[in-house]
């Protein structure tokens, strides 16, 4: 059985978008998991999310103020079929994120991660998959916002990066 799970993060509700755009809110109810690896900034998205998705999970960012704080953690770990997930905001810098990570995160299959709103899709040297879905609502120097989809098919970990408009 194949396991679909949204990827999001960075939101940054409302200071960069008054609100989810509607495809990512179809997303969220078509997902089997919704993932935000932070940055919401506000509680409201929180709710949303939390209210919408069969199954959440999710981290706070840099930019999230104590409410967020006291409900979520800053790292969340939990299992698909046979993949470990993690999910964090922050990784540093691009250069050297795959060896930090695969020694901050040993027996993790798949990290996600946010922070840049760049997407991001690599592989480790010991075999993890690094996961930055972008951001829905902010796009910085990318040339549209992004979400990611994720399919789990037993330990098989497919990607797939889509443009929110």
């Amino acid at each position: 059985m194949t396991t679909r799970i949204l990827l999001l993060a960075d939101t940054h509700v409302p200071k960069r978008a008054r609100r989810l755009p509607e495809g990512v809110l179809r997303a969220v109810d078509e997902a089997d998991i919704v993932v935000h690896a932070g940055d919401w900034v506000d509680v409201p998205t929180l709710d949303l999310l939390e209210s919408r998705a069969r199954s959440f999970h999710g981290v706070y960012g840099n930019n999230d103020g104590p409410e967020l704080r006291a409900r979520l953690p800053e790292i969340a770990r939990f299992t698909v079929e046979n993949v470990d997930v993690a999910v964090i905001h922050e990784t540093g810098a691009a250069t050297g994120r795959e060896e930090r990570m695969d020694a901050a995160f040993a027996g993790v299959d798949l990290l996600v991660f946010g922070h840049s709103h760049i997407p991001w899709d690599t592989v480790s040297r010991a075999g993890m998959r690094l996961l930055n879905p972008g951001s829905p609502t902010d796009r910085r120097r990318q040339p549209v916002c992004t979400m990611m989809w994720v399919a789990i098919d037993g330990a098989s970990i497919e990607a797939t990066l889509v443009p929110v408009r």
